[in-house]
């Protein structure tokens, strides 16, 4: 399969800074009024339940004090993340920065550095929510739009390949990156839906494949990369409904934590996707809608949609056969278009994420992909 659809083994470098490692070694140690903190990689609810029991000032001095495992704490309130990814972002920048001017670097590193340092620098700009931080070879990052708080309804946007710190956002071709992703469906939403009180998260929260290698044809790192969705969605404030949008080697990811989302997830989309790690909707063992697009110039069609030894992702998803509630993605164009302002495919999303069902254009030209919804908006 490799050979035939020219996938060649590429890895990513394990670059970056040591902070993370050297914050966790911290927070094991850290106590406030006298009581331990909970474990790093305690359940979301036992650190919100933590969470809620300190005053502001308890909560600040966390922040500052433990801004890489704080930042990254599902079941931490979200301002308090917001502000302990500020401290974080500053700290890594500031490494960075001397990185770059280290002569005992390679000439490519010092660049890498200055690339990271830049990239930190804009992530820390007054009025950015960012929901997690984590320097860490490529890095995880993701970004809110909108009030978590207040919203009647949050939408995740899961990216495919070469997501990482740096393409998290881009000047050029900004909506096939993550944050231009996340933006032009909040907008989108907010055009389709103006009463309603919506969120979107950017979320390059997983280590993503570099390039169309070998990480790519397998489900290795969707595995991770599930069990961190999970905690995201489990995890976010009050009862809103939350729709996935899972973009090519994302819908692997979204495909393999399915079972274990929890009920609050009422719809699962997947846009130019290699396959879910399933044959038919029904082995996803989900509660969530299942929807499914591809454009007609979307290079992921020649892809072959099936499994064999651990290589690819099985069933196509916009195939009769597998169940899902196939989409029309309008005008959107190749691979890497389907969020772009504009086209039908991201029309289709907004819908989809603040619940206007009714409106949802099918590929069929009918109304097949909406049996059995209501067109009201849930809360």
């Amino acid at each position: 399969m490799l050979a035939t659809t020219g996938w060649t083994a590429v890895h990513r470098p394990e670059g970056g800074t040591p902070l993370r490692a050297a914050a966790l070694t911290a927070w094991s140690h850290a106590r406030v009024g006298g009581r331990p903190v909970p474990a790093a990689d305690a359940a979301p609810p036992v650190v919100a339940r933590f969470f809620a029991g300190l005053d502001s000032a308890e909560r600040a001095r966390l922040a500052e004090g433990h801004p890489l495992v704080v930042g990254n704490l599902d079941g931490v309130p979200p301002a308090t993340r917001y502000q302990a990814n500020r401290y974080g972002l500053a700290q890594a920048e500031r490494v960075e920065e001397a990185r770059s001017h280290d002569v005992a670097l390679t000439p490519v590193d010092r660049a890498t550095a200055t690339r990271r340092a830049h990239r930190f620098a804009s992530l820390a700009e007054p009025g950015r929510q960012i929901l997690a931080f984590d320097p860490t070879g490529g890095g995880h990052v993701a970004e809110v739009f909108g009030s978590l708080d207040r919203a009647r309804r949050i939408s995740v946007v899961v990216p495919g390949v070469d997501s990482d710190l740096i393409t998290f956002e881009r000047t050029q071709r900004r909506f096939t990156a993550p944050v231009g992703m996340a933006e032009s469906l909040y907008e989108a939403q907010r055009a389709a839906a103006p009463p309603d009180r919506t969120a979107v998260i950017a979320w390059a929260g997983y280590t993503a494949p570099t390039g169309v290698g070998m990480d790519a044809a397998t489900g290795r790192l969707a595995v991770d990369g599930a069990r961190r969705l999970q905690s995201l969605t489990a995890a976010l404030p009050g009862r809103s409904g939350v729709a996935l949008f899972c973009h090519s080697y994302g819908s692997v990811v979204c495909g393999v934590a399915a079972h274990q989302l929890p009920r609050r997830v009422t719809d699962v989309v997947v846009a130019g996707s290699p396959g879910m790690r399933a044959e038919t909707v029904a082995e996803l063992h989900t509660s969530a809608r299942v929807w499914a697009t591809r454009d007609t110039d979307d290079w992921i069609a020649d892809v072959p949609h099936l499994e064999v030894g651990g290589l690819g992702h099985g069933a196509d998803p916009v195939s009769p056969g597998f169940g899902a509630r196939v989409l029309s993605s309008g005008t959107a164009r190749t691979h890497t278009g389907y969020f772009a302002p504009g086209t039908g495919s991201v029309a289709n999303f907004a819908r989809i994420g603040t619940g206007a069902f009714d409106s949802v254009e099918c590929a069929t030209g009918d109304d097949t992909c909406r049996d059995g919804i209501s067109g009201t908006p849930q809360d």
